[in-house]
């Protein structure tokens, strides 16, 4: 496969503008891919009109069909082989290994969303019996099911050039519910989008969806990403990414004549609270734990642990000297992209200049600024200078972090009531701590959409169960996750039908349980035909 350096759009490739850019390796700042265009006005309008042209049949295709198509997809992304993974690496630095994993959730995403697709109880049917004898008013037959959108924009994430980009989750979950996906490739990784995205459009020609159901667009300006949100086809967006990026979006669809939702995944600094008993009892192995975290992945994870709360003593200050050991074995690696790199390190300064803060844990050797490398760096501070400086509860994206000693075990639960909403929060905590400490989860199940007991963060299962998402500004909607099978949610809604005909109503809705999915009938779960 060549890379054209185009947009997919409907399954056609598509270079009409001026303006260019290329993928460029992060470690050795060399071109990876040939000019890549910048989609212009009339080919974003081409995008989404065939997308919005497409929907109508796209969802009432048979639940086999689109499972056959999502299941097309994920075999077209094996089938690139090492061509998929070679292009990622050169563009992102990621290692092979951790590239072929990232591989296999991808490509489990899309066999999961099929399944879910086949087996068809996503619909959440809802059928209220009429009851015309009923006293004083008759009662009405409702009937109630969940129907896809309509066209999705779904931004690329950089951190995850594969599993959280155009093959992504988001990507997957809305074409698995009936909903058309125009996808805006990430410009730091343009060849990896485009291989991936042609993969798609190659399935939906192969298994006969309509052509518009998937189009690929690139653009390394603003200008492109705004487009799409403020086009009036648009249903839905979704976005990985930065604070001023997600932001920008969510107003630009709040401010739409018609606003539209923008689930956008933005920033989180996932606290982790470690109390007395846990770090008396294995502070050697949460500190060792920790820097893995911190450090996993070049820290370029939403979940890394940005933040670490102790309560001072002997206990915590041997677990700082572990801290510091570990932090110097961590060699310099480099990171996704130029601005990534700068950002850290702009991070990084501010950090340092910070009175009352001091570094406990760097890498021993120093990064090599020619390749966007980023190192360890674990800093610490006391709760009085974290209650006097708000801005050290800002993501720093990397692999840094902040200790923050407390004087009392009090001190937890304050900081908890008075922080933003994050992804995730972790505790350490013995069966005696909890008992002294129960009061933290209760404020932190306000405050954050995942708890973590006696672990980190770092490291997300693909799951029904799964919730990847949190308050504000973690996320634009603490409602919906990015990750699992629960996802959908993102991209469907509820629709109602009152005194329907039974010949007028969708299978899944009619007295007759065809389909033979899990339906509330009268209030009870059932499978049984009405």
């Amino acid at each position: 496969m060549i890379l054209h350096g185009g947009q997919i759009i409907g399954g056609t490739s598509s270079a009409e503008g001026d303006r260019t850019f290329v993928g460029i390796n992060p470690a050795t700042a060399q071109a990876t891919t040939p000019p890549v265009h910048e989609a212009t006005p009339a080919e974003i309008g081409r995008a989404l009109g065939l997308a919005d042209a497409a929907f109508d049949q796209y969802r009432r295709l048979d639940a086999d069909r689109i499972a056959a198509f999502l299941e097309a997809a994920a075999q077209a992304w094996l089938d690139l082989g090492d061509r998929l993974l070679n292009q990622a690496h050169a563009e992102t630095a990621l290692p092979l290994a951790r590239l072929t994993g990232e591989r296999a959730r991808m490509v489990n995403q899309a066999r999961l969303f099929a399944d879910l697709v086949r087996e068809g109880s996503w619909r959440d049917a809802r059928i209220d019996r009429a009851d015309p004898g009923r006293q004083p008013l008759p009662k009405p037959d409702v009937r109630r099911l969940l129907e896809p959108i309509g066209p999705a924009v779904v931004f690329g994430a950089s951190n995850f050039p594969l599993a959280i980009s155009v093959g992504g989750s988001d990507t997957i979950a809305a074409l698995a519910v009936g909903c058309p996906v125009v996808a805006k490739a990430h410009p730091a990784h343009p060849g990896t989008c485009e291989l991936i995205g042609t993969a798609i459009a190659t399935a939906a020609e192969a298994t006969g969806v309509p052509a518009g159901v998937f189009s690929m667009l690139h653009g390394a300006t603003h200008e492109t990403g705004l487009a799409l949100v403020r086009h009036p086809v648009t249903r839905v967006v979704s976005f990985t990414g930065s604070m001023a990026g997600g932001r920008a979006l969510f107003d630009a669809a709040a401010a739409r004549p018609d606003p539209i939702p923008v689930y956008a995944e933005m920033g989180s600094t996932n606290p982790v609270f470690v109390l007395p008993g846990a770090m008396a009892e294995r502070g050697e192995q949460i500190a060792k734990d920790y820097v893995q975290s911190v450090t996993l992945g070049t820290g370029q994870f939403c979940t890394n642990p940005g933040l670490l709360l102790a309560v001072d003593g002997a206990a915590t200050r041997a677990f700082l000297d572990a801290v510091g050991e570990h932090g110097r074995r961590v060699p310099p690696a480099a990171m996704l992209h130029r601005g990534i790199s700068g950002s850290f390190a702009a991070g990084l300064g501010r950090l340092r200049a910070t009175p009352g803060v001091r570094l406990v844990a760097e890498s021993a050797l120093a990064p090599d600024s020619g390749k966007s490398e980023g190192q360890c760096a674990i800093f610490v501070t006391n709760v009085d200078t974290l209650d006097a400086v708000t801005s050290l509860w800002d993501e720093v994206f990397g692999p840094v972090s902040l200790v923050v000693t407390c004087a009392r075990l009090s001190d937890f639960e304050r900081v908890a009531r008075g922080m933003r909403g994050h992804l995730t929060a972790s505790i350490h905590a013995t069966p005696e701590d909890m008992s002294a400490c129960g009061g933290l989860v209760t404020v932190l199940e306000r405050k954050v959409g995942r708890i973590v007991f006696n672990g980190f963060p770092t490291g997300i299962e693909v799951c029904a169960a799964m919730h990847h998402g949190g308050p504000y500004p973690a996320t634009t909607d603490v409602h919906f996750t990015s990750i699992g099978s629960a996802s959908i949610d993102r991209y469907v809604r509820p629709v109602c039908y009152q005194n329907f005909p039974q010949q007028a109503l969708p299978v899944e809705l009619r007295d007759r349980n065809q389909r033979r999915i899990w339906r509330l009938v009268d209030g009870r779960p059932t499978k049984d035909d009405c």
